[in-house]
């Protein structure tokens, strides 16, 4: 008797030590207009959690919606349509519903302010050899970019000038590199510490295309990660909407102000 009350003191005195070994881990996917807004929000986050590792990978969201269904090990998706997570809800590969993060802008962007301030149905007039957009067959900005052209009428002479990025942090590279003339790209890129100051840009009127409405969810991989659950929880966080506000994005509830 004496042996097993020993033995369970030992058990319980060792219990805190054993803490760092329960760390958490959480790897989310995200839509490459979040790269530098989710990289401050989960520096926020993480300031809490320093056992707990955090991996974002950014990219395409249509892609990520592909590998999702195929199995992709990504315990968390924030998506810049938030039609594909809604999807992948209703095929059952989350672990609860669908939560909209954000509702983003594009902007005509260009290093020459002339360019820039450029309205869209001239531009097929303008010095422009390249003009770059997000591919819209599988990136929601490159979608909004082609809706946006062809409600000004100029979507068919400026194919032959297209040149189209993997995502939108890729279609941004490609204006801040010279290799295009201008783009259309998102608010949230060209205010981060990287773009900011670079060129000059005009926003893209809201109505001119369909909202970027994004939406995330917690995939049923992760069911039970405590750390996606407070990860998620921490997204409503007024710090972190503060961060959101700060690179363009219009939040939930506000859209109206």
């Amino acid at each position: 008797m004496k042996t097993s009350l020993r033995l369970l003191a030992l058990f319980l005195l060792s219990f805190p030590l054993a803490r760092p070994l329960l760390a958490e881990t959480l790897t989310i996917a995200a839509a490459a207009d979040l790269k530098f807004a989710m990289a401050e929000v989960v520096e926020q986050f993480r300031a809490a959690r320093s056992g707990d590792k955090i991996d974002v990978i950014y990219g395409s969201s249509g892609k990520f919606f592909t590998q999702i269904k195929n199995g992709a090990p990504f315990d968390m998706y924030f998506s810049a349509d938030i039609e594909y997570p809604r999807a992948l809800e209703k095929d059952g590969l989350t672990s609860g519903i669908t939560r909209p993060y954000a509702i983003g802008r594009i902007v005509l962007w260009s290093l020459n302010p002339e360019l820039a301030q450029t309205a869209l149905r001239d531009l097929p007039k303008a010095p422009i050899r390249k003009f770059a957009i997000a591919n819209p067959h599988h990136a929601p900005y490159g979608l909004r970019a082609k809706e946006a052209l062809e409600h000004q009428g100029v979507w068919s002479a400026m194919e032959a000038k297209l040149v189209l990025g993997e995502n939108i942090a890729h279609t941004a590279q490609f204006v801040d590199s010279g290799a295009a003339e201008a783009g259309l790209v998102a608010l949230a890129l060209v205010l981060s510490p990287t773009m900011a100051g670079k060129g000059a840009w005009t926003p893209i009127p809201a109505q001119w295309h369909e909202p970027l409405e994004q939406g995330y969810v917690i995939t049923r991989r992760a069911a039970g990660n405590p750390l996606a659950q407070a990860f998620s929880d921490y997204m409503a966080s007024e710090p972190a909407r503060v961060v959101m506000r700060r690179y363009g994005f219009v939040l939930p509830g506000e859209e109206g102000k």
